[in-house]
């Protein structure tokens, strides 16, 4: 299956701004496919506002996160992977969501292989013995 972080996201951003709260997604900074503002990042993460007042053209993709926005007065376009967001969360409360770490998925029969597991069999069937 594929992951459920960009719907959440997608899902919790439309909660958070229904109720005239401000969205902001907390970010690995430390990942080489980003384009983040890294000079405001901490501890390796970074918090980004992602409120329509804040930003222009926000895509929140199955993939990507991209949006242009201003950074200590200079314009700047980010773009992330979803998987880079670790949360996000209400500013004015907290409430929100973390994401836990995700495995890069594989198709089922490849994943059983390479544990040592042989691939599924059929389905048992009964037979009566008289």
């Amino acid at each position: 299956m594929t992951s459920n972080r960009p719907y959440l996201i997608r899902a919790l951003y439309d909660w958070i701004l229904d109720n005239q709260l401000t969205p902001h997604l907390l970010v690995d900074a430390s990942r080489k496919d980003a384009q983040l503002p890294v000079a405001y990042a901490q501890d390796g993460k970074i918090v980004l506002n992602i409120t329509p007042s804040a930003v222009r053209g926000l895509v929140l993709g199955n993939d990507r996160i991209t949006f242009g926005a201003r950074f200590g007065g200079v314009a700047m376009e980010v773009s992330l992977p979803v998987d880079a967001v670790i949360g996000i969360y209400a500013r004015e409360n907290g409430h929100g969501m973390l994401f836990p770490d995700e495995e890069p998925q594989q198709p089922a029969d490849v994943a059983d292989a390479e544990e040592g597991q042989p691939p599924p069999r059929e389905r048992p069937t009964l037979k009566v013995v008289k």
